[in-house]
């Protein structure tokens, strides 16, 4: 039997006022307190035995020796997926930020900062955004600029409105005719493919070229590898509003939290996270332990998926709580995601 099938509607009406208490006000709740806040026709005692059958079933826990319980992972799960009712649309200034900070206007780089921002800022919360990998990304245009002898300026267009500009130094010195063949030659054979394909040619090319003893072209091609080398160290992520996650956390739960800002910091443990949410359709939801990464414990992170029309781009997302207002938090992420694939596309 599945759990939405486990419960009656009045376990599943306790239930649920349970967890809206707990989220609200952050403490165990009680019988009389949830008797009151339920509304149900029914003494404490009954909602006492309904409790301890809900506690049975591992939808609730008994946090020390308070007589009041806590929603367990698998409560907030059941909630979350049966028992929630998310709000319809955002407040006028959530969206009126998120339009004027997500526009088409602004280049790829400055568009996933700026969610990243705007998801901490939005919900109270940790905003999390993975980079799109340049290599993933198109090449639009590539422009050679002389300067002093091996020193050649490199303008590599990307994405449309994407500019990078970095100094090489050339195994030979090229004359501006020769840079400019070079970059007519690269444009013609390689705009609107993607980086890591042309990289890739091009290392072929260059290896054909040194076995043929070619040197012009070798030269030229070991120019172009140059160009499109990404010899920065990648940025998986962004991650905002890490100061938050310790606002909100309890004595208790400083030591957890101090974990988990640890695994943001390797990174690998939540890389390997956002990387199932990208192939995810729509908002995807870890809750504490379901996660898989010890760090996460009494923390869930809500995501979703962006691109720019075509193909998904990388995964945005919110760290908080698992008390957190998944109400409010999950069309925030929803739209978010849209209006950041909206504006990439566009």
């Amino acid at each position: 039997m599945s759990v939405s099938n486990e419960l009656s509607d009045r376990a599943g009406t306790l239930l649920r006022a349970l967890v809206e208490l707990h989220i609200r006000d952050g403490q165990p709740v009680g019988s009389r307190t949830l008797q009151e806040e339920a509304g149900l026709p029914v003494s404490a005692a009954t909602i006492r035995n309904a409790m301890s059958d809900l506690e049975e079933r591992g939808f609730l826990h008994s946090p020390h020796t308070s007589a009041g319980r806590v929603p367990t992972a698998q409560g907030y799960r059941f909630f979350v997926d049966t028992l929630l009712q998310v709000q319809d649309g955002l407040d006028h200034r959530a969206l009126d930020s998120l339009r004027s900070e997500l526009h088409p206007d602004r280049n790829a780089t400055e568009l996933v900062q700026s969610a990243s921002s705007l998801l901490s800022s939005i919900t109270a919360q940790a905003g999390v955004v993975t980079v799109p990998r340049p290599a993933r990304q198109p090449l639009r245009q590539v422009e050679f600029l002389p300067l002093s002898g091996d020193r050649v300026l490199v303008i590599l267009v990307i994405n449309q409105r994407e500019v990078q500009n970095r100094i090489i130094h050339t195994r030979r010195v090229f004359s501006e005719q020769e840079l400019r063949e070079a970059a007519v030659q690269l444009n013609r054979r390689f705009a609107g493919r993607e980086l890591q394909d042309v990289q890739s040619e091009v290392e072929r090319e260059l290896e054909a070229a040194r076995s043929q003893l070619d040197d012009y072209l070798s030269a030229t091609l070991d120019l172009a590898q140059q160009a499109l080398a990404d010899d920065q160290d990648p940025i998986d992520y962004l991650v905002v509003g890490e100061n938050r996650l310790l606002e909100g956390a309890s004595p208790e739960q400083l030591d957890q939290v101090r974990e988990l800002l640890a695994a943001l910091e390797r990174k690998q443990d939540l890389l390997h996270l956002l990387d199932r949410c990208a192939t995810a359709d729509g908002v995807k939801i870890f809750i504490g332990e379901e996660s898989g990464a010890d760090a996460f414990g009494d923390y869930s992170l809500i995501t979703a998926p962006y691109g720019d029309g075509t193909r998904t781009l990388g995964v945005l997302g919110v760290i908080g709580p698992t008390r957190m207002a998944y109400d409010r938090v999950i069309p925030i992420v929803d739209v978010t995601s849209r209006m950041l694939s909206s504006a990439l596309g566009n």
